[in-house]
């Protein structure tokens, strides 16, 4: 009758608020196990008529009490009353277990996440349970606290960055989470902290009501970079501090030397060259490498490199500018991407993780649900945006069909992953050719019983040539006939075993393909004075799938590339291993004596034979002045690869 009947569940879920002043645990107990699990989700409303009882149990000693109303409270927060509820859950943060903090962190962010009023109060509530439960909270609370500071307005991010300088200078040094937040805040947005801050929030609806007409203002002085280079060092030097906080606290000391460049503090810059360079002599590998590498940046950014002033200014600035913002909505396509019901569905995810209705059109056909094929599914998501295409296998294609007389217009019951594959790249398949022709074309096959198809003078044999026998020493001995002289040798033909050379096939006309003694030369790319020459060997003549593919860049501008970095992306069906470049500068073609830059990228293609190597690339470099960015998909590969 209660869930038929509105005055009936309104009459029982007063009866249960009575029940929870009893002062008997077990029928407090009851009401609070009735009400989150049967009523709440009827009649939310009448349930926040004891929304201040179902609070006052947060406090009661028994654990098992205190537990159940804080499940109903996460039921009963909503966007009017989200902000006192929080409030609610930060005090009882502070009184409960050690062992259910991290639970409790977790569900905080995700009311915050929901019902935040503003970006200001979500920074607010963050930074105070990081103070609070820093040490107990998740990796993924962090990384939540610092994508919204990352997304916030410039005031904003100011504010929070005076505001994590000084927990920081009030925490112990025990809290790992507000350590890791505040110090990452610190090196991104250090330039802020030279600055005085201050800010006046405008009246609540409540103030009239409770007599406070003048508002509160914030203020933060401005400090000397010696000051905030001393917080981040002493949170550094704890004896106890977690290397993760050493980490973040190099790369800090990093950014912060880019961030003070203009403050004219010569003093502190040395002294963050130093700080930097403090750990290259240490245990971790890890800091170790960050120590020496960021070392290298700041020294190159200031005039001492190996590549010259400008492209070492260059990439300096590049790698310790400030952080590009996240996108939710890539992330929430991957999200969509990586999702998959039991019957190999796409499902779609909405803000809180759960999933919506699976879309119709997102269901997978049976090619693509085959996790065996592999394909480059997801590489529209690695690079951020769609590609530019350099095959051209479609007149391959047309014309193959055409030579087997196939219709064009017949119906296809499947699809294989490399069409899978030209599909996402907007262009057909090649269809696959063997390796090696089939043994009716007239190869050897050395393990058959046919005889060698050439001989010692290079004669032809018929190919209806009677076997040949080959005497067994191990045998019992063939009694000799009659006819035949005793002791007479048997001739035996002798077996010259010539492995055929695999024959030639057509070379798509869609690159500059060029044969030499190292191997074969495709252009790959040719762009803004940027052109790109693979060079494909094959390094092991007893396994034709292993290849090596050497990419030649070429300067055809009247000024030095800087900045190089090229990208590449396989098929999960090809296993890659790419090599860091001769060097990240290409100098400007002098009379042909310019020094050449390569990069070797070794690639073994496991269904060689069946499906092409394909390859996506991504090159970013600056020419000019001018940042360039380039996206492109190459399946122009030679045969055999």
């Amino acid at each position: 009758a209660i869930p038929s009947e509105d005055g009936l569940r309104v009459l029982a879920i007063n009866i249960l608020g009575r029940f929870l002043l009893n002062r008997d645990n077990n029928i407090r107990y009851v009401a609070l196990n009735t009400l989150s699990s049967c009523v709440v989700g009827e009649d939310a409303a009448s349930v926040q008529r004891h929304r201040q009882t179902i609070v006052d149990c947060l406090k009661d000693p028994d654990i098992s009490i205190r537990q159940r109303s804080l499940e109903l409270i996460y039921h009963l927060v909503n966007n009017e009353n989200v902000e006192a509820l929080t409030a609610e859950l930060l005090n009882y943060l502070v009184l409960c277990p050690r062992e259910h903090r991290k639970d409790i962190c977790t569900r905080v962010l995700r009311v915050v996440h929901s019902y935040s009023p503003e970006d200001r109060w979500r920074v607010d509530t963050l930074i105070t349970m990081l103070t609070i439960a820093g040490r107990e909270c998740d990796s993924d609370v962090q990384s939540a606290t610092i994508v919204y500071i990352s997304r916030a307005s410039e005031d904003l991010r100011a504010y929070a960055t005076h505001k994590l300088l000084k927990a920081i200078r009030d925490d112990d040094g025990t809290q790992q989470g507000l350590l890791v937040v505040g110090i990452w805040c610190i090196g991104e947005y250090g330039d802020f902290l030279l600055k005085p801050y201050s800010y006046t929030p405008p009246p609540s609806p409540n103030a009239a009501e409770s007599g406070d007409t003048q508002p509160v203002t914030i203020s933060f002085m401005a400090l000397e970079p010696s000051s905030i280079i001393k917080t981040v060092e002493d949170a550094s030097k704890q004896r106890r501090c977690p290397e993760i906080v050493i980490q973040r606290a190099i790369t800090c000391f990093a950014k912060l030397h880019e961030r003070f460049a203009d403050s004219g503090d010569t003093a502190s810059i040395a002294k963050l060259v130093k700080l930097v360079q403090k750990y290259r002599s240490s245990h971790s590998l890890e800091l170790q490498l960050r120590s020496c590498e960021l070392g290298a940046l700041i020294a190159g950014s200031g005039g001492d490199s190996l590549i010259g002033n400008a492209g070492s200014m260059s990439a300096a600035k590049e790698v310790l500018a400030r952080m590009p913002v996240v996108d939710s909505k890539i992330v929430e396509r991957r999200q969509r991407l990586a999702a998959t019901n039991d019957f190999g569905q796409l499902e779609m995810l909405d803000d809180d993780g759960g999933n919506k209705d699976v879309a119709a059109s997102l269901i997978s056909t049976p090619a693509a649900a085959d996790n065996s094929g592999g394909g480059l599914l997801d590489l529209e998501d690695i690079f951020g945006a769609p590609s530019e295409t350099t095959n051209n296998d479609q007149n391959l294609e047309s014309n193959s069909k055409q030579s087997n007389g196939q219709s064009s217009e017949k119906p296809v019951t499947g699809k294989s992953d490399v069409d899978l594959l030209s599909d996402i790249f907007s262009t057909p398949a090649a269809a696959s050719v063997p390796l090696f022709p089939s043994s009716s074309a007239g190869t050897y096959d050395p393990f058959s019983q046919q005889p060698p198809p050439i001989i010692a003078n290079n004669t032809p044999v018929p190919s209806q040539m009677p076997p040949v026998t080959v005497p067994d020493i191990f045998a019992n001995p063939v009694p000799v006939a009659s006819t035949m002289t005793p002791m007479a040798p048997v001739p035996v033909a002798p077996l010259n075993v010539v492995v055929p050379t695999p024959v030639p096939l057509p070379i798509p006309t869609g690159s500059t393909v060029s044969s030499g003694a190292t191997g074969t030369v495709v252009s790959a790319f040719a762009k803004d004075g940027l052109e790109i020459e693979f060079e494909c060997t094959k390094p092991d003549a007893f396994n034709r799938q292993k290849s090596e593919v050497l990419a030649k860049f070429k300067n055809t501008t009247g000024a030095p590339i800087y900045g190089l970095n090229l990208q590449c992306a396989v098929p999960k069906y090809v296993t890659m291993d790419m090599l860091p470049p001769s060097s990240t500068t290409i100098p400007e073609r002098s009379g042909g004596t310019a020094k050449e830059v390569t990069q070797l990228v070794k690639v073994t293609n496991t269904m060689l034979g069946t499906k092409k190597l394909l390859m996506k690339l991504k090159i970013s470099f600056t020419t000019n002045g001018n940042k360039v960015d380039h996206m492109s998909t190459f399946s122009s590969f030679p045969d055999g690869y």
